[in-house]
């Protein structure tokens, strides 16, 4: 704050006295009336003389020995305020002058106010302390489990058998995560965010502990399965219950720490898998879920208390018809994009047939939740701008984030000759400046709003995707390193606002479904583009390799990956062209991720709204309104 230290604790002591939305008393949090580019909608903030934002409404009246500032008294309008009745020409509690406004002395009572809040505020923070442990610890659980048996698959394959169909001990978790966040979103905003987190801890240890005693392939893809299942209440419900937990702007922070544990276990996975599998036994990859699951189940138990929510007027009905259909909707899509041109060719009759069912399986999942009294998936998540935007921006986040996480492991170490943890390290850079930017990122959008800022970090992560088909061949490492560094900083500069704006339009009622739509849209986006750019860097090779002037070459991208990973049978000649082949491949999927990226800056230029309508906190945070 640019305001003497007198005026900053009576800001301070009028920010702590909170009063209920429309009574015209506004607070320092509410949109940081200092230029703030979303603030809550039914407040009106003001600049006083030398463009200070004035706390306690448009007219305020200043405590004893203190100078009133009136709404309008040679001050302008903050930028992109809506200008709404009910604010105008209220008086604030005493002490709630000018915020960082002119060195007014404070009035009376205004730096015992200030204390109260700090109390009150450090004591709240111990409250959080606990369940945010339980929350980190939950999203690790889930995050981990999505990568670490990646290396192990060796060492399983060789006790279970069933190489032909490993891949489903990844496709099937991801299937069963991805089809399930809608129906527990919709089920944590009916009965509460304990009870579905609870259970899905529940199911994802007991998912565990049958994978770790599986009998052969089939039966551990099955638990798999059990272990998505939990996996999906865990990825959206501590998601929503960290925006339960944090105001508006407070929400950064959780959101931070939230992100480190998600890029930390996705990275640190296939490592912790690795040394399981060699040291210990591959099951250990599963029984070490249990101590730490149940860390976080006694957490959530003994120290997330939701407040007590009005009872309804009629008993909440559970749409069981609309959640049959969304999961089976989602399971065929995601088996035809995630098997299509692996298992069988893209215009092969399984992939015909599986897309053609799923397609009408949607249109059923439409004509259910449309009749349906309290549906999966309610209408109002496509019918409202911010929602819809953010979803569809998203999605195309998820896209283009194949291009990184999928093919530069496998750029890095058949252009490059990285070894595989090499290779790892140019992909987990990364993750270190993703949560930074994150952290840092309500510093901007405090200043020019969601949108803007979303715009800001797509279109750096624009020009970073374009600049690495410009990389020269073979290049050193730390140059793909340096990009993947800018294109994690752009990107938690994009994501985070756009998750924080959108829970931040809706009620406690609706946030469970807000989020987990948002979710859904970024995983099936991921699993688009698997199978888009899956298709392309194929395409390319098929196309380089059918005029390859020596012959015996492989056709596709793991034929040349293990041909590249034993370099003596090859002769120099072909080990070039097909390290050449490799990067031009790279170099056309990345092309397309920022094909993707161009699709989110147009939904998020077209679609989204200038400014997101946010709600009060107060009024939003708590299920009773209080």
């Amino acid at each position: 704050m640019d305001g003497a230290d007198g005026t900053k604790a009576a800001g301070t002591a009028g920010s702590a006295e909170r009063t209920p939305a429309g009574s015209g008393a506004d607070t320092a949090e509410s949109g940081e009336a200092s230029g703030t580019g979303d603030i809550p909608s039914g407040r009106k903030a003001t600049v006083a003389k030398g463009g200070a934002g004035v706390s306690g409404g448009a007219g305020v009246s200043g405590g004893a020995g203190g100078a009133g500032v009136s709404g309008g008294s040679g001050g302008a309008a903050a930028p992109d305020t809506p200008d709404t009745s009910g604010t105008s020409g209220t008086s604030g509690p005493s002490g709630a002058g000018a915020r960082d406004g002119a060195a007014d002395a404070p009035a009376p009572g205004a730096g015992a106010g200030a204390e109260d809040d700090a109390v009150a505020a450090a004591r709240a923070d111990r409250a959080r302390r606990p369940v945010v442990a339980a929350l980190m610890l939950g999203m690790g659980l889930a995050a981990i489990d999505g990568t670490v048996v990646a290396t192990a698959v060796p060492q399983i394959v060789g006790d279970l058998g069933g190489f032909a169909v490993f891949s489903w001990l990844f496709s099937g978790y991801l299937l069963a995560v991805t089809v399930t966040l809608p129906v527990y979103g919709k089920l944590s905003d009916t009965f509460g965010r304990k009870p579905v987190l609870v259970a899905g801890i529940i199911l994802f240890l007991a998912g565990s502990l049958l994978c770790a005693t599986a009998w052969n392939m089939a039966a551990l893809i099955a638990f798999r399965v059990v272990q998505g299942l939990g996996g999906g209440a865990l990825q959206g419900t501590v998601q929503t219950i960290a925006a339960d937990l944090y105001p508006l702007k407070e929400r950064p922070r959780i959101q931070a720490k939230l992100s480190t544990v998600w890029a930390t276990s996705s990275v640190a996975g296939p490592a912790l898998g690795g040394l399981l599998a060699t040291y210990a036994d591959w099951r250990w990859i599963f029984l070490v879920n249990l101590p730490v699951g149940a860390v976080a189940l006694w957490l959530v138990v003994r120290h997330l208390h939701e407040p007590a929510r009005p009872r309804p007027a009629t008993r909440p009905r559970v749409d069981w018809a609309g959640a049959l259909t969304v999961f089976a909707t989602g399971a065929l899509l995601l088996t035809a994009l995630v098997q299509g041109g692996v298992a069988w060719p893209w215009l092969s009759a399984p992939s015909l047939t599986l897309l053609g069912a799923s397609g009408a399986l949607a249109a059923l999942t439409v004509v259910i939740e449309q009749r349906a009294a309290e549906p999966v998936i309610p209408g109002w998540v496509w019918r409202r701008r911010p929602i819809a935007s953010v979803n569809l921006a998203l999605g195309a986040m998820g896209l283009l984030m194949v291009a990184p996480t999928v093919f530069l492991p496998t750029y890095a170490q058949s252009v490059l000759g990285l070894g595989p943890v090499a290779a790892g390290l140019v992909l987990s850079v990364m993750t270190l400046s993703w949560p930074v930017a994150a952290a840092l990122s309500d510093r901007v959008y405090n200043r020019v709003g969601f949108r803007n800022t979303a715009i800001t970090g797509m279109s750096a992560a624009l020009l970073v995707l374009l600049a690495f088909p410009l990389l020269p061949f073979p290049g050193a490492a730390w140059q793909p390193a340096l990009l993947m560094l800018l294109l994690g900083a752009a990107l938690g500069l994009f994501q985070l606002p756009l998750i924080v704006g959108v829970q931040s339009t809706v009620g406690w009622s609706e946030r469970g479904t807000t989020t987990a739509s948002v979710l859904f849209c970024r995983q099936v986006g991921q699993s688009l583009g698997a199978a888009l750019f899956g298709a392309v860097a194929n395409a390319t090779l098929a196309s380089r390799l059918a005029g390859a002037p020596m012959p015996g070459l492989p056709g596709d991208l793991d034929g040349v990956s293990r041909a590249l990973q034993s370099p003596a049978a090859l002769s120099s000649a072909a080990t070039d062209y097909l390290r050449r082949a490799v990067a031009t491949a790279t170099d056309h999927v990345f092309v397309g991720a920022a094909g993707a990226a161009v699709l989110a800056l147009l939904v998020l230029l077209v679609m989204a709204p200038r400014r997101f309508p946010v709600l009060d906190d107060g009024a939003r945070g708590r299920p009773d309104g209080t």
